[in-house]
């Protein structure tokens, strides 16, 4: 792929062993140099600048403007880009070159995508952008951007295994993604925009449609369990889903549907009347206008793949050029522990005791898959970011960093145990009623560990400043329903009374004993002092 700011990805891979535990890369030099990456998307329907920031790994968004400028919007009828279309992205890009210039930006990437690829006119207006702006437009054809679309999803979902949908204006394409790696990528003209004029009324577009999937299964496969969407108009859809069904976490990214709920989605959609949902769900009037044709291709996309389970990417072709940057070993680090990783050091008061905290605490946690114990060090990174905040909210800062933030890697259930967890680390007692709500995402048998979690935070963060682990070591026995702490020599006056109420709090939350003891000293003839017991 063509760029000015896309090096040769491959040169720059490594083959490296994953480790959830390692060190965070975030410093690392060619971690560094992803840091402030911009990208310009020029879709058919929006055009788009997102500077990147933060930890390469999951990078936090610095700057991101959208403008549904509808470039494709009757190119269909006319084979050129839609004129009003065009004012507005020339104007739209003079802004994004001027801001890129105020940000000092050095690296960043411009691709265009269906309507400048596919209209008479695209080069032309191509060459006019780079006239204007000085900056280097790339036109990328369909699988190109399938894809980048399904980097983009890789990016925030490692491991990701199934079909990535990406709906644009004047294109929709597919990619089949699996192992970290994308092995097919396909286009088709199911955009809206070119939907609009497929002819035959109804039944014509429902046959359009359904010919149109048919190919694309002989080319991608018939059948994918997981379906990840990307796009604005699968957003808006997801969107009117937490409508309908009252769902009370408004985050769209890995947010998970059903086929049944989809449909009943749809049909609900069709009930009601479009300027009644916009003000409803608050999406704008240019995407609530492609929704009712984004439906029907939805519908039958489900149908036609055979997929179970529907997922929601915010991540999609901006993110997919980042991922093109990334060193193969920066690939595969988690997004989330890397995130956490950068918060700590951003905002915490001791950066690094974040990992003190989590040996400290993982004899508690002994024989726990890998996707629980990767939610217990986020928490251990996280405890502690957001001490700034005023005493009688700190709780509530807490909940709010993992549920709303902007994390890759993370589900909707684990954001609200990490959640849970990180409220219970400043909070003894009492939820607010906005937080009650959301408890329905989390198991009750999730909420009770991630509220022991909190419990386990709280002690373990304030018994010894320098790491808990200088001052004593954990040893928990379910089977005898005990949880002992052995303190090392000479630290017996860290464990008074605020120290000894917080361990026995976390004892009551595991529902085991509490026993205290000093490990033996070893005097200067080789042997030991005996050890106290309380």
């Amino acid at each position: 792929m063509d760029g000015n700011s896309l090096a040769d990805a491959a040169s720059a891979r490594e083959t490296t062993s994953r480790n959830l535990f390692d060190k965070p890369i975030f410093e690392d030099p060619s971690a560094r140099a992803l840091r402030n990456v911009g990208v310009i998307d020029v879709g058919s329907n929006s055009v788009r600048l997102v500077v990147f920031d933060g930890a390469a790994r999951s990078p936090a968004y610095f700057f991101n403007e959208k403008v549904l400028c509808g470039l494709g919007r009757g190119m269909t009828e006319t084979g050129r880009l839609n004129p009003d279309g065009c004012t507005r992205a020339l104007a739209t890009l003079k802004r994004f070159a001027l801001l890129a210039r105020g940000m000092r930006l050095s690296n960043i990437t411009m691709v265009a995508t269906a309507a400048i690829r596919e209209a008479e006119d695209g080069e032309a207006f191509r060459a006019l952008v780079e006239a204007e702006t000085g900056l280097r437009m790339t036109i990328i054809d369909g699988p190109e951007e399938a894809r980048l679309s399904a980097q983009g999803v890789l990016t925030g979902w490692p491991g990701a295994e199934g079909l990535v949908c990406d709906i644009g204006g004047n294109s929709m394409e597919l990619a089949v993604v699996g192992d970290n790696q994308v092995h097919a990528a396909v286009s088709s003209g199911l955009g809206p925009f070119r939907l609009m004029q497929v002819g035959g009324g109804k039944k014509g577009l429902r046959s359009h449609i359904a010919d149109v999937l048919k190919d694309l299964r002989g080319q991608v496969g018939a059948q994918h369990d997981a379906l990840y969407l990307v796009g604005g108009s699968w957003r808006a859809i997801a969107r009117l889903d937490m409508e309908r069904r009252g769902y009370p976490l408004k985050v769209l990214h890995e947010y998970a549907m059903t086929p049944k709920s989809v449909r009943k989605t749809i049909d609900w959609i069709k009930e009601h009347d479009l300027e009644e949902l916009r003000a409803l769900s608050g999406i704008s009037a240019e995407r609530m206008s492609l929704v009712p044709l984004a439906t029907q291709v939805l519908r039958r996309l489900i149908h036609v793949f055979g997929a179970k389970r529907i997922y929601v990417s915010s991540y999609g072709i901006r993110e997919g050029i980042l991922y093109e940057q990334m060193p193969q070993r920066l690939r595969e680090r988690d997004p989330l522990i890397e995130a956490c990783h950068f918060m700590e050091h951003s905002s915490a008061r001791l950066p690094g005791f974040g990992m003190k905290l989590f040996e400290f605490l993982q004899p508690l946690y002994r024989n726990r898959p890998a996707a629980r114990l990767r939610l217990i060090q986020a928490a251990c990174l996280l405890h502690d970011v957001n001490w700034r905040a005023h005493p009688d909210y700190r709780a509530d800062a807490c909940f709010d960093i993992t549920t709303r933030a902007n994390l890759g890697g993370l589900d909707h259930m684990g954001r609200v145990y990490l959640g849970i967890a990180l409220m219970y680390r400043y909070k003894t007692s009492g939820l607010r009623a906005r937080i009650r709500d959301l408890l329905q995402i989390l198991p009750e048998s999730d909420f009770a560990e991630a509220k022991m979690l909190g419990r386990a935070l709280r002690f373990g963060a304030m018994f010894s400043m320098d790491g808990p682990g200088n001052a004593g070591a954990l040893r928990f026995y379910p089977k005898k329903k005990l949880v002992e702490l052995i303190l090392e020599p000479g630290m017996q006056d860290l464990f008074t009374e605020v120290a000894e109420q917080r361990f026995q709090a976390m004892a009551a939350q595991l529902g085991v004993d509490a026993r205290v003891r000093q490990r033996r000293a070893h005097n200067s003839n080789g042997g030991s002092a005996s050890a106290a017991s309380s």
